[in-house]
């Protein structure tokens, strides 16, 4: 009798900790009547109505009740543009934070994303993404885009001379994509890394990381040659543009 009271007892705390370890830090992911799975979401058309359920994991922008967020849930990414959103929820958006978005989706240069004007809710829930190794995947586009908008990493990256085509700035970074602008006038920084011979175009996108934050200056700080370890969110403008949020010099 004993030996069974036991049994079940192990038994039921072994069920217990498998409900709880579901859906990572922020519980098992159930998504609500009529919204849509990450799956779902991506197979719907462009220019279609979509409703998602994610979690903020950072905030790029707001101005006059528009946010912009890069949100993310257990099975992928959401890029939400300009939804309507007061300065006082703006503040509640902390990451982590679960909202339901009602909008349409769009693409624009091959960033599929919400487009402006999205309703935004927020509930209750809580969720932070690990960032994903990505290194291998750089040079296969049609595997690195399924993880489009997702918080991601690369690592043992060389800092090359910045280039854009066909032109050499003679430097490792420069302020917007043409050298036009500068850190006084909070522009993006834009820098060239390589990955076995291959050499790509990363940005530190001042609305995200600003020229106050320690990523843009540790940024502004690379030489060529250097090698480094980055995350940040894997935007796509006619091709991956990661918007780095953290570097590391090895």
């Amino acid at each position: 009798m004993k030996k069974t009271i036991a049994l079940t007892l192990t038994l039921a705390l072994v069920l217990s900790l498998t409900a709880c370890g579901k859906g990572g830090n922020g519980g098992e992911d159930k998504k609500s009547e009529g919204v849509m799975t990450h799956d779902e979401y991506m197979a719907a058309a462009l220019d279609s109505e979509v409703v998602i359920e994610t979690y903020v994991q950072a905030k790029q922008s707001w101005w006059e009740d528009k946010a912009t967020l890069y949100t993310q849930d257990k099975d992928g990414a959401y890029f939400v543009y300009n939804a309507v959103c007061s300065e006082a929820d703006y503040e509640k958006l902390t990451p982590g934070t679960k909202i339901k978005v009602t909008g349409y989706k769009t693409e624009w240069s091959g960033e599929v994303e919400i487009a402006e004007g999205a309703a935004i809710e927020i509930q209750d829930g809580s969720f932070t993404a690990s960032a994903t190794d990505v290194t291998d995947l750089l040079a296969k586009e049609d595997e690195l885009i399924k993880h489009q908008n997702e918080l991601v990493s690369f690592k043992g990256m060389t800092v090359e001379t910045y280039e854009k085509d066909g032109h050499s700035y003679d430097c490792a970074v420069v302020y917007n994509d043409d050298n036009s602008g500068s850190a006084a006038d909070n522009n993006d920084l834009y820098f060239n890394v390589s990955k076995d011979g291959q050499t790509y175009t990363f940005c530190v996108e001042s609305y995200l990381c600003d020229s106050s934050t320690d990523v843009y200056k540790a940024v502004e700080n690379l030489k060529v040659g250097d090698t480094v370890d980055m995350e940040g969110y894997l935007y796509w403008y006619n091709g991956a543009n990661p918007h780095i949020t953290s570097v590391s010099v090895k």
